[in-house]
């Protein structure tokens, strides 16, 4: 299951707000709520956890823990069943003044089904099952590889991790004849059969036994990529889920390898990322009318209900994201977070941080 940019960046904006509140004592509350549990029962336990409150002995945490549960209670009471993906939800009194009431509830479907069932009172709230969700987890095997060099890295999330890279010492080609030019060729041959070994090797270093990979794909020029899958360990060569030819190898063999993988990405943000990004810039390079960049420009263009499309990268703050999506909504204009882990999340940060594909072209005069 794929978490999406904009899911992402609204977990880590309420996170980052929940972060920050404290209580004076235990009175800040914490529910999360399993996908698939009854709403109807957490209620009702906490209605019971609102009567066991009123035996605390301070009477200015007593009022904080029995507004915090009612508010809580009432919340809940505007869900007519539990979300897909369960509720996290969280309240309390996060007035800063001495003996100042605010008593303030925020709630959030997870982008990950819950599996988990909490309640708690504490002076902070329970933030780390829903930070670990933003945890790249799930991962790919990238190996790019020729006679002469390989390069092995994971793709975690959209951002390439290199691991491993090395050198063959197989001889470039000699043209000689008679017994020189077969010794020569079993020269060679031996040479990239230690290649292949000592690669092969060097991923099942990095790969065997990661119960996170979900899959490897290899690449590289010409047929030298399938004589070395027959050197891999059996359990990595069964994780293989596609062979790609590359025009290159090294670091521009591994985004080429990225590219060309984006059918068996599909479902990956990465690829969907890319994607999005890439029509954006065609659409740029042959009808520009089609597209806007540049904060006022495209702020303009949602505002007058002919975007259809905003990118946003990751990069621009808070608040001016907050802003783009309050004023995409009216207009149903969808709004996407692009990270600057991908070459052309780099370009749209470099535009001015904010573009937009219209949903009709513009001539201007």
């Amino acid at each position: 299951m794929v978490i999406t940019s904009k899911q992402k960046h609204d977990l880590k904006k309420l996170l980052k707000e929940l972060a920050v509140c404290r209580g004076r004592h235990t009175e800040l509350v914490t529910v999360f709520i399993p996908a698939g549990y009854d709403m109807n029962k957490v209620i009702n336990h906490l209605a019971e956890e609102q009567g066991t409150a009123s035996n605390i002995k301070s009477t200015s945490t007593r009022k904080n823990v029995t507004d915090a549960l009612e508010r809580m209670i009432q919340h809940l009471r505007l869900y007519k069943q539990t979300p897909e993906h369960g509720l996290a939800a969280f309240s309390g009194n996060v007035s800063e003044k001495e003996g100042g009431s605010d008593v303030r509830v925020w709630s959030i479907e997870p982008p990950l089904p819950l599996n988990i069932r909490i309640y708690r009172c504490d002076k902070e709230f329970v933030l780390e099952p829903l930070q670990q969700m933003l945890e790249e987890k799930a991962s790919y095997g990238l190996i790019v590889m020729d006679r002469r060099d390989a390069h092995i890295a994971y793709l975690k999330g959209k951002t390439i991790v290199p691991l491993v890279k090395t050198h063959s010492e197989v001889p470039g080609k000699f043209k000689a004849g008679g017994q020189s030019a077969m010794r020569f060729s079993r020269q060679r041959e031996g040479a990239a059969r230690d290649h292949y070994k000592k690669v092969a090797e060097y991923a099942k270093e990095q790969f065997l036994g990661n119960k996170d990979l979900k899959g490897i794909i290899v690449g590289g020029p010409g047929p030298t990529k399938y004589d070395f899958i027959e050197y891999l360990a059996t359990e990595l060569k069964n994780k293989i889920i596609a062979v790609k030819d590359l025009s290159y190898t090294e670091e521009f063999g591994l985004q080429e390898l990225l590219e060309k993988s984006a059918d068996i990405l599909a479902n990956e943000e990465v690829t969907m990322e890319k994607q999005i990004m890439l029509k954006f810039f065609e659409l740029l390079a042959k009808q520009p009318g089609k597209v806007s960049y540049g904060k006022k420009e495209v702020m303009e263009n949602i505002r007058n209900g002919v975007v259809e499309t905003v990118l946003i990268s990751e990069e621009l703050s808070d608040e001016e994201i907050d802003e783009f999506e309050k004023e995409a909504a009216p207009f149903s204009s969808e709004v996407r977070i692009i990270s600057i882990e991908t070459r052309e999340g780099v370009q749209l940060k470099a535009m001015g941080k904010v573009a937009a594909i219209l949903r009709y072209e513009l001539h201007t005069s």
